[in-house]
């Protein structure tokens, strides 16, 4: 537990290494996980077993007895916890009073074991049976004026056989209302790419790692997010590959790593240096970065340099003259001031780049959470098209994802914008009139619920009103449904802020045995490389009142759905069937897929531009243009910050597993603000000292965090960070991605308020 005094000091100690192994056994032995968590560790990851309910950083090429990092072994002592959450449990506490305790608190309670429905009398959680749950869903659904005043949301960790069944069920239902997670993180690589490439998704597998020549990493903190692609960045180092991290917040593990399961580099106290070049961007300056490295490159070519790949450019892409148009028209003092990036640096990690016959370019939201991240995404595929690095080994853009099957939710239909031939083979498959309107995503479903023009709301996982932007008005929003329903395994925050009636539905973990009567289940998922894998939990349930997804959402459909004609008992029975219609639906990528999940590595997805095929209107690459040197939109506040919203080493995502980030040396609080010390001192402020911030942003709300401790860190001038989701509540809703919708938590404009 963290001490009762916060304590802040510079963490003097390689990512990784000793710390990371303590880290993990003292989750275990704080779960009472320690054996069962200890034995279900060496099948997370492994053929046979059950895929880490962590991040989505593919599996390597070959597997070692331990496949698991720091935050994958964290997840599944959580998850494997012996604590439970029982109706004894909400009989002793409220509703109100399980408010007012910390997002760590509530998940240190534990698993949920029973289903429960909220109680307005007594303002607590009570038991109800799964029938009369399944009952009150279904009335509520039946009642609606229209389909569309109910939203569907999707959490990353669903499986592809879940999100699926949702997809048909909500489409039957007769909306396309699909708020989920991606739209708050990468939704800009699934909306950004397609005009660039084709195609949401990245372009490189795993063996990418063991050909390139040089990585460059913008916006992902690797070592606390994806620390299992700390392994492959420690092997390209030891090559001598060189590794750009861009990022305006230097990251522990990319200064020094060591590799927990290194035993040698244990022993010894060793590390590796894995960044060759440090670059300190601003927020939001990416994009003048990008723009400089393509401007460097264009006047060398000019001068009679090779820096150019021609013959990839006029095989496989078209608009590099508007492109060339618009890098010429930027000078190179204002992309220097944009960027906070000497001219220097631009041309010397360009160097890098035109020298390497085969670059990586991996980003994380630092690049996706911004007003105009989509359009940022198509600037770096530009940069990347220039050098041909798309669809050679050792080459391509690289979206590091978060949660561990939100690539494999998007494919399997969950869309808020399907296109018309999506539509079409649900009909052709299922038989029903699939709705053709657009639904919603994230930032329309709250905007309905606040304005009353949402009704129910049931959340398939995750913890949505802890994860959305807006707090304030968010939690007010939710308040105002008629139904509200949450479908966990753990105890959080989105059962507290609930409709006028609300459920909250246990159920079955990844790491746990699904048994129907045709007995054991296998689930899949699909990592960031679009590789398909099983998942076959090897633990047992902690409650026999808990119920695995593919069957609640069956149950949920036979409830809601009088008059359907599809074969709801027979999928929560045998996931074969699922899988065969998923088939059917998108015949194009898995056909075949249960004769092809029987390979005991799984199967990739095709990406077309791995073959230098891309599927656009052009039918080629395309050199988009942005104008501009901005991300954001421009504020006029002499005063003003760029908030960073960030997570800290020890949470995934909501998740907060203690109050400390051992990577920035803070332990006991996360109501921090990081600042660079001379924005601190220009402002009369103490290192330490308390202070509060508000969101300048003008649609008539007030937006403000007090209580937050100022903290010395070496950002970038003009740029300060705080933890999600506690700061959610200064990012207005409206302060998003026009093209995806995403949030953009990265460059939010705020102001001191001692």
């Amino acid at each position: 537990m963290p001490p009762d005094k916060p304590r802040y000091r510079t963490y003097a100690h390689p990512a990784g290494g000793w710390g990371a192994a303590g880290a993990t056994a003292r989750a275990l032995m704080q779960q009472s996980a320690l054996t069962k968590g200890s034995r279900a560790l060496l099948s997370m990851n492994q053929p046979g077993g059950f895929k880490c309910p962590s991040c989505a950083f593919p599996d390597p090429c070959k597997h070692q007895t331990l496949e698991f990092c720091e935050q994958g072994a964290k997840a599944l002592a959580f998850e494997a916890t012996k604590q439970r959450v029982t109706r004894a449990f909400f009989a002793q506490h409220s509703v109100t009073a399980l408010r007012a305790q910390t997002d760590h608190w509530l998940e240190m309670q534990g698993r949920l074991t029973e289903p429960m429905r909220y109680d307005a009398a007594t303002d607590h959680y009570v038991p109800i049976s799964w029938d009369d749950a399944f009952a009150l869903i279904g009335r509520h659904l039946r009642g609606l004026d229209t389909p569309h005043q109910a939203e569907f949301y999707t959490s990353g960790r669903t499986p592809n056989e879940v999100a699926f069944l949702w997809s048909v069920m909500v489409r039957e239902f007769g909306t396309n209302n699909f708020p989920d997670c991606s739209n708050m993180c990468h939704e800009p690589t699934s909306r950004g790419l397609p005009p660039s490439i084709g195609i949401g998704k990245g372009t490189c597998r795993m063996e990418d790692f063991d050909s390139t020549e040089a990585i460059f990493i913008f916006g992902q903190n690797t070592g606390s997010n994806s620390p299992r692609m700390m392994t492959n960045l420690t092997e390209a180092r030891r090559r001598g590959i060189p590794i750009i991290a861009i990022n305006p917040m230097p990251e522990r593990a990319m200064e020094q790593y060591t590799g927990p399961q290194d035993l040698v580099q244990m022993a010894t106290f060793r590390h590796d240096v894995i960044a060759s070049e440090f670059v300190h961007v601003r927020a939001g300056g990416d994009l003048a970065l990008i723009k400089g490295m393509m401007k460097a490159i264009f006047e060398r070519a000019a001068a009679g340099e090779d820096a150019l790949d021609q013959a990839f450019i006029d095989q496989h892409t078209v608009g590099i003259d508007a492109v060339r148009a618009d890098i010429s028209a930027q000078v190179w003092a204002e992309i220097v001031a944009h960027s906070g990036v000497t001219e220097d640096q631009i041309r010397r990690i360009t160097d890098v780049y035109v020298r390497s016959n085969a670059t990586m370019a991996c980003f994380g939201m630092g690049l996706t959470q911004h007003q105009r991240g989509s359009q940022l995404l198509q600037q770096l595929c530009n940069l990347l098209f220039l050098r041909g690095n798309i669809g050679k080994p050792g080459a391509g853009i690289v979206p590091v994802r978060g949660h561990s099957n939100v690539q494999g939710d998007r494919t399997c239909g969950i869309n808020d914008r399907p296109t018309p031939e999506l539509l079409d083979a649900y009909q052709r498959v299922f038989g029903f009139d699939a709705p053709r309107e657009d639904g919603h995503n994230v930032q329309k479903a709250v905007e309905a619920m606040y304005a009353g023009q949402a009704r129910v709301f049931i959340g398939m996982g995750g913890n949505f009103a802890r994860a959305v932007p807006d707090t304030d008005r968010t939690y007010a929003a939710m308040g105002k449904l008629d139904l509200t329903v949450g479908i966990n395994t753990k105890l959080n925050r989105g059962h507290l802020i609930h409709g006028r009636e609300a459920l909250i539905l246990p159920v079955i973990a990844r790491s746990e045995v699904i048994r129907t009567a045709k007995g054991p289940q296998t689930l899949t998922i699909e990592d960031m490389i679009a590789k398909v894998t099983a998942s076959r939990g090897v633990l047992e349930p902690p409650s026999d009142d808990c119920m695995a997804e593919v069957e609640i959402v069956c149950r949920i459909a036979m409830a809601a759905l009088s008059e359907t004609r599809t074969t709801w008992a027979a999928f929560a029975a045998d996931y074969d069937l699922i899988r065969d219609k998923i088939a059917e639906v998108f015949s194009d990528i898995y056909v075949g897929f249960n004769d092809r999940l029987k390979a005991p590595e799984g199967f990739y997805l095709d990406v077309p531009p791995r073959r230098r095929e891309f599927h656009t209107d052009s039918g080629k690459a395309n050199f988009l243009v942005l104008d501009g040197l901005h991300a954001d939109d421009p504020v006029d506040d002499p005063g003003m910050l760029r908030l960073l919203t960030v997570r800290s080493q020890d949470q995934f995502n909501t998740t907060i597993y203690s109050n400390n980030d051992r990577y920035r040396g803070v332990w006991g609080n996360r109501m921090v603000l990081f600042m660079n010390p001379e924005d601190r001192s220009a402002r009369g402020l103490r290192n330490e000292q308390v202070i509060g911030l508000e969101t300048i942003y003008d649609d008539g709300f007030t937006r403000r965090v007090t209580g937050l401790t100022v903290l010395d860190y070496p950002l970038t001038k003009g740029c300060v960070a705080g933890y999600y989701p506690e700061l959610n509540s200064l990012i207005p809703n409206g302060y998003h991605d026009g093209i995806s919708g995403t949030l953009a938590g990265k460059s939010i404009p705020v102001r001191v308020m001692p």
